[in-house]
């Protein structure tokens, strides 16, 4: 493989990253903001008045010796309501992204492995549809459990072993046609 080839499939891998990542984003948009969901509550009432626990600042000194109570404090409004909203927004937007970025980063294999005869375009691609694989699983991975992990790592293993034994015998059909025509 020459230098020029190498170089072209790390771009067209990186900006089909980019496509895909920025394109969902488009999509679905950012994902929620934590100061939505949890607002900074600056006095005892108001935190205590919306379900939260207030915590009066304190100095603690060396071993021994108590407390000093501080001016101020603050609301652990996260502590009940607010914390889990956030959470189960996050999860929506995680599983929006996941559902669109794993079949898109497949279809981009797929168009690399069978569409491009082109080693820089096709291999540039299908590192790309990895990376879009990468981004999709990444966003829902830490709100999925151990056997929704399991079936959707074991399903997008099948696939991509299907797609590489149809993409080896496509070749090998075609380089046997050419071998007979010589």
């Amino acid at each position: 493989m020459n230098i020029k080839n190498l170089v072209l499939g790390i771009a067209i891998f990186i900006l089909t990253v980019s496509v895909g990542v920025y394109g969902i984003s488009t999509l679905y948009g950012k994902g929620p903001e934590y100061n939505d969901f949890c607002r900074n509550i600056i006095t005892e009432k108001n935190c205590t008045d919306l379900g939260g626990v207030w915590t009066n600042n304190s100095y603690v000194g060396s071993p021994g010796v108590k407390s000093v109570p501080m001016e101020g404090g603050y609301c652990n409004y996260d502590y009940t309501k607010c914390q889990k909203e956030y959470d189960d927004a996050q999860r929506i937007h995680a599983r929006k992204i996941f559902f669109v970025a794993l079949p898109l980063g497949i279809i981009v294999i797929a168009i690399g492995a069978l569409g491009f005869g082109l080693m820089s375009v096709g291999s540039g691609l299908m590192f790309g549809g990895v990376g879009l694989i990468i981004y999709g699983v990444g966003s829902v991975w830490n709100y999925a459990d151990d056997l929704l992990k399991f079936i959707i790592s074991l399903i997008g293993l099948i696939v991509v072993i299907a797609l590489a034994y149809y993409a080896n015998n496509r070749w090998n059909f075609f380089d046997k046609k050419d071998k007979k025509k010589k």
